[in-house]
């Protein structure tokens, strides 16, 4: 061991003159801490909640979404082959959108009509697996008391809203209805309730509702077009050169949106919020570290005959300045571990225990408070406390290797 790590520990176990100096240290290690400690239960519940929402994002909605950039989507079917072509593509289905309205002898609510293909939905929505969607036969017409009534599965907080379980009939209103001698009539259809779907996500669950692909086309009048195709890739994250791909193919009468494009304002929102959040309790650490300085600094108007003795005996201004550097980064590294520990240990519990349920219309989804460590996270955080307590050494270190020995000796 160096003389200068030996002094430094001796100064650190040595009792105290003054109790106030001992007092300030204390308080140093315990602000790192606390400051340690926020900074990895923050940002490992905002990595949870980031993880868990996009997990539930990409549950109900496809990776990427391939459009038309004028006119009916027509030969989808043509479409959908060249697609699952392309290197990465995993699976792809048809799709409908429209907004309608719900009604029920109880309540009547708008919601996002999707017309799919309960065929190959499943290989691109996961919410949706094992839905199964009757579909009205071609030469059947509606019977609101027989089973002749195509399916249409709703959101389970979509069916609360309505008063509905499955087996209900509900009444579907479109906006593309016909013309009569009244003016425009909306088209109104009944269907009957087949099951729910839930994807842990609130605003899907109380927005959606599905219905066959056939059973929309006939609905909205649009004949054997779509609205587009949805597509689900190998690697998430090359969801934007998968849809490149796509369009590279099928020429410039198509365009894709990735899921990252789609919801690219929330995921920004998210990140900015993980960057403020770490800046702002950065300061408790900040705080701690002006103790240390504090500490130190009075530590070396204490010493200063010490300091003195040892330029007297040879020790350089480098030496000295590794004493008091020591002394400040073992307060340091001790509020660090500390606050490493029972940061862990605390985001184990929140994991293990579900101490507060989300409510599903504040905050997205309904389900207990969602916990992320990432090893990158914890080694920034860290090496910011580190880096934050060194800064706070060079000050007191500096002023202490530049005592004159002989001034200090003759008036210390």
């Amino acid at each position: 061991m160096s003389f200068e790590f030996f002094i430094g520990g001796r100064y650190l176990r040595a009792k105290q003159k003054q109790a106030f100096i001992s007092l300030i240290t204390y308080l140093s290690i315990a602000g790192v801490a606390v400051g340690v400690m926020a900074l990895i239960v923050v940002i490992a519940v905002m990595a949870g909640f980031e993880a868990d929402l996009k997990a539930r994002i990409l549950g109900g909605q496809a990776n990427v979404i391939l459009l038309r950039t004028s006119g009916p989507f027509e030969a989808y079917r043509e479409v959908m082959r060249r697609v699952e072509t392309v290197p990465g593509v995993a699976a792809a289905t048809p799709f409908i959108y429209s907004q309608v309205m719900l009604r029920t002898a109880a309540n009547t609510t708008g919601a996002v009509l999707r017309g799919i293909d309960p065929g190959t939905i499943g290989g691109v929505l996961k919410t949706l697996e094992h839905v199964k969607l009757p579909e009205t036969p071609p030469a059947g017409g509606p019977d609101p008391t027989g089973a002749a009534l195509p399916g249409i599965v709703l959101g389970r907080e979509l069916a609360k809203n309505l008063g509905v379980v499955p087996g209900d009939v509900v009444h579907l209103i479109s906006p593309r209805g016909m013309l009569a001698p009244t003016g425009h009539v909306p088209a109104m259809k009944p269907f009957r309730v087949s099951s729910y779907f839930e994807s842990g996500m609130y605003e899907f669950d109380q927005t959606f509702a599905y219905i066959h692909l056939h059973d929309a086309q006939r609905l909205l009048r649009m004949g054997d077009s779509v609205t587009g195709v949805e597509v689900r890739v190998d690697d998430i994250y090359q969801a934007r050169a998968v849809a490149d791909t796509i369009v590279a193919q099928l020429g410039s009468a198509y365009y894709a949106r990735d899921w990252m494009q789609m919801n690219r304002n929330l995921f920004k929102a998210l990140k900015l919020e993980r960057r403020v959040m770490f800046i702002i309790l950065t300061l408790i650490v900040l705080v701690a570290a002006f103790n240390i300085a504090s500490s130190l600094i009075m530590m070396v108007m204490g010493k200063t005959r010490d300091i003195a003795i040892l330029k007297a005996m040879g020790a350089t201004n480098r030496s000295i300045r590794k004493i008091f550097v020591f002394n400040g980064m073992v307060i340091g590294a001790i509020g660090t571990g500390l606050g490493l520990v029972l940061g862990v240990v605390l985001c184990s519990l929140l994991k293990q225990y579900n101490i507060h349920e989300l409510t599903g219309d504040i905050y997205y989804f309904t389900s207990q408070l969602p916990v992320k460590m990432e090893v990158l996270d914890v080694a920034c955080i860290v090496a910011a406390a580190l880096g934050i307590c060194f800064l706070a050494t060079i000050y007191p270190a500096r002023q202490a290797a530049r005592l004159n020995p002989v001034e200090a000796i003759r008036y210390g």
